[in-house]
């Protein structure tokens, strides 16, 4: 079975920092994070593939980075400039395709809580 294992989450204040980890058990084509905030669908964040290729929701755009180390199996998100409205429980995803839909990944990690205060 395929493992996706998140850590980096807590607690920031606006206009921090915080780089979130994601750990898999396998090489991925593609990776990348969505996040569902309390009472809300969830949202693409960011997504990377081997090659590079990156995209971001427009919401992050400019605040957050997705990167991306192959040898560790590891994908990274780091987001600055945190807001509020931030606040999340954000998960990572990998599949064999990129995409910014939920059903483009099949694999999901079981999530990690980044809350924002004011």
């Amino acid at each position: 079975q395929v493992r996706l294992v998140e850590s980096g989450g807590g607690l920031v204040q606006a206009g921090g920092s915080l780089r979130l980890s994601c750990a898999a058990s396998r090489r991925h084509y593609a990776m990348g994070w969505f996040r569902q905030a309390p009472g809300q669908e969830r949202e693409f964040v960011a997504a990377i593939t081997w090659g590079g290729s990156t995209n971001y929701a427009d919401s992050v755009k400019g605040r957050f980075t997705i990167s991306r180390t192959y040898a560790s199996m590891t994908t990274y998100l780091q987001m600055n400039s945190l807001k509020p409205e931030d606040t999340a429980v954000y998960y990572c995803v990998a599949g064999p395709e990129m995409g910014r839909q939920a059903a483009d990944f099949g694999h999901w990690g079981q999530g990690t809580q980044v809350t924002v205060s004011s």
